[in-house]
């Protein structure tokens, strides 16, 4: 049962505008990883997700098959399941099967490949109301009036969190804090840190996936911003930082160019990047205090074999008095 939320927004997202102009203008340059995913980026993302070196997918689906019901005693019945970032939602018909929720809401910010998504999961859970909403969920969210009264259990897969650097990670928690209210649960994946000859290869495929990805966001601006890049003075670079415990995605000039974004002239030099994307990695003990520090209470943690990646589940408790 699909509930539609008009949430439509202007053809040119004025905050879109904004970043990508700062983005270039700021030394380093870098524009914020969420502006990739249009309908094209979060397509190709979707193709990443099946490639053989990408762990992250496999390994989370995984755990969720084999730990749902786990997830389902911890949370109870009748919450209403809001997945931050849903994307597809390839993962979600794991947890629905188990926790049989009184409602699905699915946030994303690519309303077309929301929607999509959201129609193609409606018809295999056809009594479940569905409630897509398109939105920045990296801020508060009024929740949909159908599930205004219900307990929530969030969603947020795909170590999405990585994307974030520290300060902007704990604000995103507490704001999904405010989405869900306190009293709420989440579940949520971590990557873990491992060796660089099994991350950098997840992010510079063989197959050249990843790199479509990234350089999509330079034909995004081209198309929506009036921009005149030529796609082929970048590559795609992926590379892991150690001091940040992050793998890095820049787009590189491979000679000098200069090109114009909405009137206003750029010019980059060879070798000189723009920061388009990070991919945090955490050990046991950073994700907990991540969690905490974003007013997350951590109740269960199930990892692979391997150790590789954390699914965490935590409830939104209020803040206790410190000793």
């Amino acid at each position: 049962m699909l509930l539609e939320i008009d949430r439509t927004t202007a053809a040119v997202d004025p905050a879109f505008r904004a970043d990508v102009l700062a983005g270039l203008a700021m030394r380093p340059r870098a524009i914020p990883a969420r502006w990739v995913y249009d309908r094209a980026g979060s397509e190709l993302f979707e193709k990443i997700t099946d490639l053989p070196e990408y762990y992250p997918t496999r390994t989370e689906t995984a755990l969720l098959a084999a730990h749902a019901g786990e997830v389902a005693r911890l949370v109870g019945p009748g919450r209403a399941l809001v997945e931050f970032g849903s994307g597809s939602s390839t993962k979600t018909p794991h947890l629905l099967a188990a926790i049989e929720p009184a409602a699905y809401v699915p946030i994303d910010i690519s309303g077309d490949f929301l929607r999509a998504s959201a129609a193609a999961l409606a018809a295999d859970f056809p009594k479940l109301p569905i409630i897509p909403v398109e939105a920045d969920f990296t801020y508060p969210i009024e929740p949909p009036a159908g599930i205004a009264t219900l307990p929530r259990l969030g969603f947020f897969p795909g170590s999405t969190i990585g994307n974030m650097v520290a300060r902007t990670a704990v604000n995103l928690l507490r704001a999904m804090v405010e989405t869900l209210g306190e009293g709420a649960m989440l579940l949520i994946g971590m990557d873990r840190v491992k060796s660089p000859d099994v991350l950098v290869p997840a992010y510079d495929d063989a197959a050249g996936v990843t790199a479509a990805f990234n350089l999509n966001l330079l034909h995004r601006i081209n198309r929506e911003l009036a921009g005149d890049i030529p796609i082929d003075a970048f590559r795609h670079r992926a590379r892991w930082n150690e001091h940040e415990a992050r793998i890095e995605m820049h787009l590189e000039a491979v000679r000098d160019v200069a090109f114009t974004v909405c009137g206003e002239r750029f010019a980059m030099t060879e070798g000189e990047t723009i920061h388009t994307e990070n991919s945090h990695k955490y050990g046991p003990r950073d994700a907990r205090l991540l969690l905490r520090a974003g007013a997350w209470t951590p109740v269960q943690e199930w990892t692979d074999a391997e150790g590789r990646f954390a699914l965490i589940l935590a409830e939104a408790r209020p803040a206790g008095t410190a000793p």
